[in-house]
């Protein structure tokens, strides 16, 4: 799903990471003492994550939902989903959680089973990208699990586990 908040500068554009966020020029490095540029090194960090989404209904096309509400946990902020009811057994999502400063993509796939008053599914998540704050965004493996409601096909979805930025 490709959504754009136009509300927050906070926020940033879905898969979007700008040129400024890759990293300095030698023009733009600081001199040092014997005039040479001094390089700008950035450490990798690890973000622990534990996200629970309430998700509402924006839009269905057959069997894809497109989903946006509130993530709360460790990482508080926007969050939405692209979930494809590929099978009788099997989901797949896009999901992107904007939280301040930036935001965090990724994609996953599920197993799937159909219930009431609620389906369920479980399975895993990748983080592929992000912006701003979390411009090198990037993990597998990430624990991804939900319902949706068969009343009104709002989902609930749980992410956990660790990426690298």
């Amino acid at each position: 799903m490709r959504y754009r908040n136009h509300r927050s500068p906070r926020l940033a554009i879905l898969l979007a990471a700008t040129a400024a966020s890759l990293g300095a020029t030698a023009t733009d490095a600081p001199l040092g003492a014997d005039g040479a540029t001094s390089s700008r090194a950035r450490s990798a960090r690890t973000v622990s994550v534990n996200e629970l989404g309430q998700l509402r209904l924006i839009s269905k096309h057959g069997y894809t939902l497109n989903e946006r509400g509130t993530a709360s946990g460790t990482i508080k902020g926007t969050i939405s989903v692209e979930l494809k009811i590929v099978s009788t057994s099997r989901v797949t999502a896009e999901v992107t959680i904007y939280p301040a400063g930036g935001s965090i993509a990724g994609h996953g796939t599920a197993s799937y089973h159909q219930g009431k008053p609620a389906s369920s599914f479980a399975g895993s998540l990748a983080v592929a990208h992000g912006s701003g704050s979390y411009a090198h965004a990037q993990g597998s493996g990430l624990s991804f699990s939900g319902t949706i409601a068969e009343a009104n096909d709002a989902i609930t979805v749980h992410v956990s586990g660790r990426f690298s930025d």
